[in-house]
């Protein structure tokens, strides 16, 4: 379980990144955290790990209250996988990137090449193990950290724009991985621009905005209001928007409940 509270930050540039937060996240949660550039976003998961401490308030992960222990201890229970991939990479190979974190947390060999066999497959990397990740293009880079963070499997998964570059077909694959890892009990935690991705896959959405929560409820509820969309500086999903345009009684994100309101309507059901 996670517990933010209260929690402000500044970077000392006079203006507070986070404004007194308050966020509960419980054990096996998806959910995302998403808002327009600058809303506080990458700062508040980055006091979920310790990297950030919190100047007023207190961020309480697993029981441990983050500013009583160190990054290094909690990166055991909260893997955190940036927005840009070339803060994360430095091994010679994406075999090595992988193998890194295992080894350093003392797994025996047989078990980390188990994981790294995994995570290859999974993020369809197989062709690029003896590949520098340096060579590898943006969206390739992102999927070898993505791996090299949930390969050494810690509890709480903490993606930063994980979509980015990645095609259609590779956003479906990663929202199976987070879906299945979600279903063996991980929480796990996407921030994004992305609200498509969210609308599809993501059941519970928190919206910031200058450094505060604004929203936060079931996606189906909070991607349809237009007073958070605006507040939040969000482009809402296109069948929201659609929603909005035929008038329909109860917006929706979800395209077959939006097709039986239209039949109702058609049938004269409603008014």
């Amino acid at each position: 379980m996670i517990r933010v509270e209260g929690v402000t930050y500044s970077y000392g540039d006079g203006i507070n990144a986070l404004d007194g937060v308050d966020l509960e996240v419980m054990d096996s949660e998806l959910l995302a955290i998403v808002g327009e550039n600058g809303a506080g976003k990458t700062t508040l998961v980055k006091h979920l790990n310790g990297l950030l401490k919190p100047q007023r308030g207190r961020v309480i992960v697993e029981g441990i209250d983050t500013k009583e222990t160190t990054v290094a201890t909690l990166a055991r229970k909260v893997g955190l996988v940036f927005q840009n991939p070339d803060h994360m990479l430095f091994a010679e190979t994406v075999e090595k990137e992988l193998s890194f974190a295992l080894t350093n947390f003392g797994l025996p060999p047989d078990e980390i090449a188990k994981r790294v066999e995994w995570a290859l497959i999974e993020f369809s990397l197989s062709n690029y193990r003896d590949r520098s990740p340096f060579t590898l293009s943006g969206g390739e880079k992102k999927r070898v950290s993505l791996a090299s963070v949930l390969c050494y499997d810690p509890q709480i998964i903490v993606l930063d724009e994980p979509t980015t570059g990645q095609d259609s077909l590779q956003k479906t694959r990663l929202a199976t991985t987070l879906t299945k890892l979600n279903r063996q009990g991980k929480t796990v935690i996407v921030v994004t621009h992305d609200i498509e991705f969210v609308a599809d896959f993501i059941p519970r959405v928190v919206v910031m905005s200058r450094g505060r929560v604004i929203a936060d409820g079931p996606t189906d509820d909070m991607l349809v209001r237009k007073d958070v969309m605006e507040a939040s500086s969000i482009l809402p999903p296109q069948l929201a928007e659609l929603s909005w345009k035929m008038g329909l009684n109860a917006p929706s994100i979800n395209a077959d409940m939006i097709v039986e309101e239209i039949r109702q309507l058609l049938r004269g059901e409603l008014k």
